[in-house]
């Protein structure tokens, strides 16, 4: 049955799209015998999620998934109030659909819908639909027009691997700890196949609500990428960006691949660590040079010093590191390396700027993947076959980082100081809450 299925959809392959002609191993991108989500679209909005703006204090973009039998979307939105009846003055917009075909020849339509002119640090809801089917009533809140108090967001590294059964874990885990928490950071490989379009289920089936009140930003990692036979990153795939709606400010051709948020006091920054990477270093220069901003976080999927055995990637190190040292970045998030990494004295040994710019560095792993950790002496705070995620406080003059396994155990506790005109001071902190 399972060959027939495998010559079925090889047979499909002769007749699709070009998208198709660089797919990886068929199989690698199919189902499992034994599908323990349902996956498939239907008329029912699924695969909800919010992504930030460029001012998340008024405006939201919302995605969905439904069959293709849902040509028009449709999102409505409303500001809470006490009595039941909010939803009665509700706005509605009609989405922008675009067709996507899957690798299993499911043709699928997705919806955005981008709301403006929303009121600063306000709780609204909104559903979507097509006017027969709906989503449930969905509460989320804008941002405060300018930093007051304290926030928290969520910084997930690779969930990759059995992400349904063992990484919603850490997702679930992570929304417990910081319910309040503006957004969840996702350092890459959010799945293990680019074009398996049940591993996305998957991940959409872990974090449940999750996604659908608390915005996603996320970068791509090596495993959101297509590859041809001989391992060449040829393109990501195309289940990508119409389900990723991020900010469209980043350079030319890396449209929803690089970005940034400026979120209150930070500026958040994403880059494409797979391809491209000195072509986003102007870019990345302008970025930092007019921040305006407390804190610079960044974030991608190759770290710029692998902490794991037998990894490496020179052109972040020559061609981005530079510019985290002279604009002193504050924070780097990265991911791919399956292994847990911290430390702000990472050496390029280039010598073209001050290295003690107070740059900490992060690597983190969230799914079951685990690989051997080096001895690179970066790190000082290390660990490997270990699940975590981390919850990352922001103040005016102060970030704190707890990082936590997932029997609610402080695994890594630190605080960073900002300093006028000098690099920031780490400080160590116990291992409790």
């Amino acid at each position: 049955m399972r060959l027939s299925f495998v010559i079925l959809f090889c047979s499909v392959l002769c007749i699709a799209p070009p998208y198709y002609g660089y797919a990886q191993m068929l199989e690698k991108n199919l189902p499992p015998i034994t599908q323990h989500i349902d996956y498939k679209a239907s008329p029912r909005p699924d695969r909800i999620v919010l992504t930030l703006t460029k001012d998340p204090s008024r405006e939201i973009m919302i995605t969905w998934r439904t069959d293709s039998t849902v040509s028009q979307g449709i999102a409505q939105i409303a500001k809470v109030e006490p009595q039941f009846d909010f939803y009665k003055k509700a706005l509605k917009k009609v989405a922008t659909t675009t067709k996507v075909t899957s690798l299993e020849n499911e043709q699928v339509s997705y919806h955005k819908v981008k709301f403006e002119n929303l009121t600063p640090n306000t709780f609204y809801a909104y559903r979507v639909g097509n006017g027969t089917y709906w989503s449930e009533w969905i509460q989320f809140k804008t941002s405060e027009e300018q930093f007051t108090k304290p926030f928290q967001f969520l910084y997930m590294g690779d969930a990759q691997n059995d992400i349904f059964p063992l990484w919603s874990r850490a997702i679930r885990e992570a929304f417990k700890k910081a319910p309040n928490a503006r957004f969840a950071l996702h350092a890459g490989d959010m799945i293990n196949h680019s074009q398996n379009n049940y591993e996305w289920g998957e991940w959409f089936e872990a974090s449940g609500f999750i996604p659908k009140m608390i915005p996603t930003i996320a970068t791509l990692g090596n495993h959101e990428y297509v590859k041809d036979s001989t391992g060449h990153k040829t393109g990501i795939t195309n289940l990508w960006d119409p389900q990723f709606n991020f900010p469209d400010n980043g350079p030319k051709g890396f449209e929803d691949r690089t970005y940034f948020v400026d979120y209150l006091n930070c500026r958040i920054i994403c880059l494409d660590s797979n391809k491209g990477i000195e072509d986003q270093k102007t870019w990345l220069e302008n970025i930092l040079k007019t921040n305006t901003k407390q804190w610079v976080i960044v974030f991608f999927h190759h770290p710029v010093i692998s902490a794991a055995r037998g990894r490496a990637n020179d052109a972040i190190l020559q061609h981005w590191k530079p510019l985290f040292d002279q604009y002193r970045v504050d924070l780097v998030l990265q991911g791919h390396d399956h292994v847990y990494g911290r430390g702000n004295k990472v050496n390029s040994g280039l010598g073209t700027w001050n290295e003690d710019s107070g740059t900490t560095y992060v690597v983190s792993v969230s799914g079951r993947k685990m690989y051997s950790l080096s001895n690179h002496p970066w790190m000082d705070k290390k660990g490997e076959n270990i699940q975590l995620y981390q919850v990352i406080t922001v103040d005016k003059n102060t970030l704190n980082f707890k990082a936590y396994t997932l029997d609610n155990r402080l695994f890594d506790h630190f605080d960073l100081v900002k300093q006028k005109k000098a690099a920031n001071t780490l400080k160590e902190l116990p291992l409790s809450d």
